[in-house]
């Protein structure tokens, strides 16, 4: 997956053979439109899912790579019976987000989940809220697309927000973290207009996994979570953000970093700064967190 799982590790696993989790779904797609960098005007859009499954939770991620499956079962079959590597990274668009969201049912309790590199294994790392979202409820009413939907007002992540919600659809969830309302989340928003979504449509999914085939195919789930604290979280995050392969160096010779692949541009070691250029390039288009940053004091108080 380009920035997300490199190229490099598609090269060491593409060959490994898939899992597969059995479990059904309700799909619900939603657009978000939001601003990336904090001095910028410029907005962007992606489409999100959320996944509410038969398992008693749900599950938001990015759409791009899972859209791109049928894509990829092509490329990967086309590479094993001609025995050779290619460049998936030309094939692949970018996801704009790279963590999930998942929430257990009835609770809500929500984890958090984003991949650093463990050498040259992906592994999960995340943290657990409570979170209780304090809701104002208003008589407002509107029609959003084909949904009935009612205001409903709360701040978060030191943003206030206003969300339409429907009864006609019977989950009190929603996009991101956001849940508590009496029936599924249809649109929300931030006051400024930073982020948005907006429910586009749903359908159901038979023999639903949360990841990819790519991911699947790779051995690339990354495995059980490592539950850290939030602050122990943010700060393995950021170290790995700013030194994507620290934990892979380490492990590459000279003789492996001058080393050709057939299929693929230049050496090991070429294609290493190639990706992790393109990390760096990924983590920092965004400087306009949903949840913006506490200052230190706020924190202390805690």
């Amino acid at each position: 997956m380009k920035k997300l799982f490199s190229v490099f590790l598609i090269t060491l696993f593409a060959f490994a053979g898939a899992q597969d989790t059995k479990e059904m779904a309700n799909r619900f797609f939603y657009e978000l439109t939001f601003k990336p960098k904090k001095d910028s005007t410029k907005l962007d859009k992606v489409i999100t899912i959320l996944d509410i499954t038969d398992k008693n939770r749900s599950v938001y991620q990015d759409y791009t790579v899972i859209a791109q499956d049928s894509i990829m079962k092509v490329e990967i079959e086309a590479m094993k019976k001609a025995g050779m590597m290619k460049d998936l990274s030309k094939s692949l668009k970018t996801p704009k987000i790279s963590a999930r969201i998942y929430k257990a049912y009835p609770s809500m309790k929500v984890q958090y989940v984003d991949k650093i590199a463990n050498g040259f294994t992906p592994s999960n790392i995340g943290y657990s809220e409570d979170l209780k979202f304090n809701w104002n409820i208003l008589s407002d009413k509107q029609k959003i697309g084909e949904y009935n939907t009612q205001k409903a007002t709360t701040e978060f992540g030191g943003r206030k927000w206003t969300a339409w919600f429907s009864t006609d659809i019977p989950f009190q969830d929603g996009p991101y973290k956001f849940s508590g309302l009496p029936g599924l989340i249809v649109k929300i928003e931030d006051a400024d207009k930073n982020y948005s979504w907006v429910l586009q449509g749903n359908k159901k999914v038979k023999d639903y996994t949360e990841f990819s085939y790519i991911e699947s195919l790779m051995g690339a789930s990354g495995g059980k979570v490592n539950e850290l604290s939030k602050e122990k979280f943010e700060k393995t995050f950021n170290d790995f953000k700013k030194d994507p392969f620290a934990s892979v160096r380490p492990m590459m010779t000279q003789d492996m970093m001058s080393k050709t692949i057939p299929g693929m541009d230049g050496t090991l070691g070429d294609m290493m700064k190639k990706q992790e250029k393109q990390y760096k390039e990924f983590y920092n288009a965004n400087d306009n967190p949903i949840e913006k940053e506490q200052p230190a004091s706020d924190k202390k108080k805690k």
